[in-house]
């Protein structure tokens, strides 16, 4: 499996879930709705942003040139794009389920409105966690290295 289906499908997944148990919790804690909102938005950030540090942390660690890793953006890219219509689609199918309160929104603002910000909250925090391993793996390698003593060159 490559790795952006598996990205997309978690993080798909991830997404119409919290929008489920959001539901459900706004049917029975009405007055508690802007807090649990907040809630499901730190826990999907936080997952993303994670998984971009591992991701980050990997490539600089197994890449042949610590300066250059492989592109990562293009894999996330297509991981948000295809996270983003896939939960929308996914929570406009499960909305039509009884006892499931997924916000009634139709077809056409799940594949295009509700889509473009899933994409964009997965492939934003997904770069700066990229960035951010990248970072501390490159840290991390620099202390590790030894300092090779300064060459004495020979007299001309």
């Amino acid at each position: 499996m490559n790795g952006w289906v598996l990205r997309a499908v978690v993080l798909g997944a991830l997404v119409v879930a919290l929008r489920a148990a959001l539901g459900f919790a706004m049917v029975y804690w009405p007055t508690h709705g802007a807090w649990m909102r907040i809630v499901c938005l730190i826990v999907l950030v936080a997952t993303i942003v994670s998984w971009g540090v591992l991701d980050g942390r990997a490539n600089r660690v197994t890449g042949s040139r610590l300066e250059h890793g492989s592109d990562l953006t293009l894999l996330w890219l297509k991981a948000a794009v295809a996270g983003g219509v896939g939960s929308g689609l996914g929570a406009w199918v499960l909305d039509w389920a009884p006892r499931f309160d997924l916000g009634d929104n139709g077809l056409l603002f799940e594949l295009t409105a509700s889509a473009s910000f899933i994409i964009l909250l997965i492939f934003v925090p997904a770069l700066v966690g990229v960035g951010t391993g990248r970072m501390l793996a490159g840290r991390q390698g620099s202390k590790r290295r030894p300092v090779a003593p300064p060459h004495e060159s020979a007299a001309f």
